[in-house]
């Protein structure tokens, strides 16, 4: 699905949330940025988006691993980081959430943006998450998730009859985005996914709701 949608990724992103995307996104990079990580792996990177962000906002030294089980989203982020200035700092690799290539306790921070729902298996993608982590790491998860209760009639309307037209339209293949919503209404809220973080073994679990609820930004680190 990712393959077929890799091209217009995006554009349809930008325009199915209106641009909010890009707040989403500066709310995850401020929070990384206060901690100055030096070795970042960015899982689940898609097109590079969340990897470009934290090369322009952390330290110069900083190394950034941008990893993805998609071939063509991957190409696509190598597009533009042949086309990007101080981006050198960028690796992208090809790898799979539930079993990560790289060994134990490689990293000082990890993020997943957009990329935890789509795991077949959430257990074990957080508990190979919290592996590579070194003692003290932080792992960030910035997701969709579900709305505060006033809000869900009018969310689930567009998320369900609007959005998977307008994104047929601009990707051509309405299917993907059906399954997408889907994914979507089927996640758990902030507390599930606080929860779900604390049984692989995170501590100090928190949360940030954001866009009345619709997305929410966890953070816990690995003692």
């Amino acid at each position: 699905m990712f393959d077929r949608i890799a091209r217009r990724y995006d554009v349809a992103n930008r325009l199915l949330s209106g641009g909010v995307n890009v707040w989403w996104l500066r709310c995850l990079i401020r929070s990384v940025a206060r901690f100055s990580p030096v070795d970042v792996l960015d899982l689940a990177t898609g097109s590079g988006d969340v990897a470009f962000a934290l090369s322009r906002n952390l330290p110069s030294e900083s190394e950034i691993t941008g990893m993805d089980f998609c071939r063509p989203m991957l190409d696509e982020a190598e597009t533009k980081q042949r086309n990007r200035r101080g981006s050198e700092n960028i690796v992208f690799r090809e790898g799979d959430g539930l079993n990560l290539p790289q060994q134990d306790e490689s990293y000082d921070a990890a993020t997943i943006s957009f990329g935890l729902r789509n795991m077949a298996d959430r257990h074990r993608c957080l508990t190979e998450l919290h592996r590579i982590l070194r003692p003290y790491g932080r792992l960030w998860v910035l997701e969709f998730s579900q709305p505060y209760r006033w809000f869900q009639p009018l969310y689930y309307f567009y998320l369900r009859r609007i959005l998977p037209i307008i994104a047929g339209i601009v990707t051509g293949d309405k299917g993907a985005y059906d399954y997408l919503c889907g994914s979507i209404s089927d996640y758990p809220g902030h507390e599930g996914i606080a929860a779900e973080m604390k049984a692989a073994g995170f501590s100090s679990v928190t949360v940030s709701r954001l866009s009345f609820g619709i997305v929410a930004l966890h953070g816990g680190h690995k003692i």
